[in-house]
């Protein structure tokens, strides 16, 4: 077997896009998206009918119709997607609403009634919410609703705990964004798969889960290179990239299971976080404070030229017709 096939014996395998054709390519378990997959998706022009459809939905809809254009394209890409994985499609929040906690849970009920007006049961949908205070408070309410949640931008244990202390169901630790921040500080070209920060910041929060018997899925996220992926086999799930998936397809390599339930932490478990306790350990983390903020900047100058992208190519089209 090659070792994507390897990695699905272990783990389960996420697809990191919103390309279909890559999804159905490499048959992962489930699908994530974010701002700037759902951008690259739209520049496609296999997904215009799908654009074209929310645009004019849109039209007929009280409120702002740029905003309910970019809801229904985020429903409707995920609709696709789930036509091909059999698990979970993650949808996410505006990343404008990171430090609001109303707004964050008015909108993920949003997301939440357009795919079930679409027949599609919530059990299928993460909504998908940065890892701020608001956020985690936001996600709290909605699963005690029902609406599953994927907590992102997750650099640093403060995070994760909290989102575990919440009855979150699934957190996206990131490695490879830990992975630059240190290569740039540390004036370090490479570290080896073991020693990779953001390997070890991964590993540290599953055993913890697992000691601590917490129920809420780690999936590492935003991988460099594939030796992050094989020091993490065994990992509940990962979310990997086409092109990364397709590294592994093409390695037939022995992989071996490195995480595992049975591997302690010896991390004595964290009394309940308040959120003045969460806001020292995430400011005397100058990596996951920097690469947090960074995080939701990025996401949210790509949701801008998404919504630049609907405005001049399809809205203004409908305007005028």
């Amino acid at each position: 077997m090659n070792k994507l096939e390897q990695l699905k014996a272990m783990t389960s395998v996420v697809a990191d896009t919103g390309d279909i054709e890559a999804i159905k390519r490499y048959l992962p378990q489930d699908a994530t998206t974010n701002p700037s997959l759902v951008y690259k998706a739209a520049q496609l022009e296999q997904y215009r009918p799908l654009i074209e459809e929310a645009a004019r939905w849109a039209s007929n809809q009280d409120g702002d119709i740029l905003e309910n254009t970019l809801d229904m394209v985020s429903v409707k890409l995920g609709i696709e997607i789930l036509k091909t994985v059999p698990g979970y499609v993650s949808t996410e929040v505006d990343a404008r609403l990171s430090f609001d906690t109303i707004a964050t849970v008015n909108k993920a009920r949003q997301l939440i009634a357009l795919y079930e007006n679409e027949g599609v049961d919530r059990s299928r949908i993460l909504i998908k919410i940065a890892s701020t205070w608001e956020g985690i408070q936001a996600a709290k309410v909605l699963e005690e609703e029902g609406i599953t949640c994927n907590l992102t931008l997750l650099f640093t244990m403060a995070q994760a705990v909290a989102c575990a202390q919440a009855n979150i169901t699934l957190i996206s630790p990131f490695v490879g964004r830990i992975l630059d921040w240190y290569k740039k500080a540390e004036s370090i070209d490479h570290y080896p798969g073991p020693k990779d920060p953001g390997v070890i910041s991964v590993t540290r929060i599953y055993q913890y889960f697992k000691t601590h018997d917490y129920k809420t899925i780690v999936m590492g996220a935003s991988f460099r290179n594939t030796e992050e992926i094989e020091c993490l086999a065994g990992c509940d799930k990962l979310t990997i990239s086409p092109d990364l998936l397709n590294a592994l397809t093409e390695d037939t390599g022995k992989l071996a299971q490195v995480l595992s339930s049975d591997k302690n932490s010896e991390e004595v478990k964290w009394e309940a976080l308040s959120e003045s306790q969460f806001r020292w350990h995430l400011n005397q983390d100058a990596m996951a404070t920097e690469k947090l903020a960074e995080g939701i900047r990025n996401f949210t100058k790509d949701l801008v030229l998404l919504e630049q992208l609907l405005t001049s190519e399809y809205l203004t089209e409908l305007e005028t017709a």
